[in-house]
């Protein structure tokens, strides 16, 4: 007697063996996706060693360690650190941008608008990314192409700054406007820089009240 060959039947016929199921192909990440998360996983890195090693300390080899990547895939996106450290100085730019736009999200032009503002600049303006900033600010003093890389996006972001100030803070005499908006920068600025030389932490937040108290005057509202 024959005997006849059963065909095993798989899924109806339409997944090879072996073959992994939709839900889990689709839960494997593409070459695209895998190039993007290793790309943000470096730049990420390079904000954590500027905080934690500073700039000169900040290396092609502490970056790859902190970012868990191999020193291929640290070349194959960044062929040198100068690159990587570009990369790197609009990175940090985006994440200030974009959290400076979620904290003036719901700011009115009311009464408290401009206390509102500053909190909200203060607010974007400390942190891991600018602390990154401040490094690489204090290194572009002596370094000439890292200044000329650092200025577009430095300009970028006051851009924004500035647009959001003349927006909310009711200062209705451009020079007046300018000239409160470039003490504030300077005043918040300073005192991040010089926050770990003050055994008092509120002093602060008095320096900013008595700057409130003086610009409160040349609102229109």
């Amino acid at each position: 007697m024959n005997r006849i060959p059963v065909r095993a039947e798989h899924g109806g016929g339409s997944e090879r063996p072996g073959s992994a199921p939709p839900a889990a192909r689709a839960a494997i990440p593409t070459r695209r996706e895998q190039h993007a998360k290793t790309h943000a996983a470096l730049l990420d890195a390079t904000i954590r060693c500027l905080v934690a090693h500073g700039y000169a300390g900040t290396t092609t080899q502490r970056i790859q360690e902190a970012a868990g990547v191999s020193r291929g895939a640290l070349l194959h996106h960044f062929p040198s650190k100068s690159e990587l450290l570009v990369a790197a100085i609009h990175h940090i730019a985006d994440i200030r941008l974009r959290h400076l736009g979620e904290v003036v999200a719901d700011l009115g032009n009311g009464p408290e608008a401009l206390a509102q503002l500053v909190h909200a600049i203060r607010s974007a303006m400390t942190g891991p990314p600018f602390q990154a900033a401040l490094e690489l600010w204090a290194a572009s003093r002596t370094d000439t192409q890292l200044r000329a890389a650092l200025l577009p996006a430095e300009k970028r972001l006051g851009s924004a700054l500035r647009a959001i100030f003349r927006q909310h803070a009711g200062i209705a005499d451009p020079e007046a406007a300018r000239t409160a908006f470039e003490s504030l920068m300077a005043l918040v600025r300073g005192l991040e820089l010089t926050r770990l030389m003050r055994a008092d932490p509120t002093v602060a937040d008095r320096i900013v009240d008595d700057w409130l108290h003086n610009v409160n005057r040349l609102r229109d509202i």
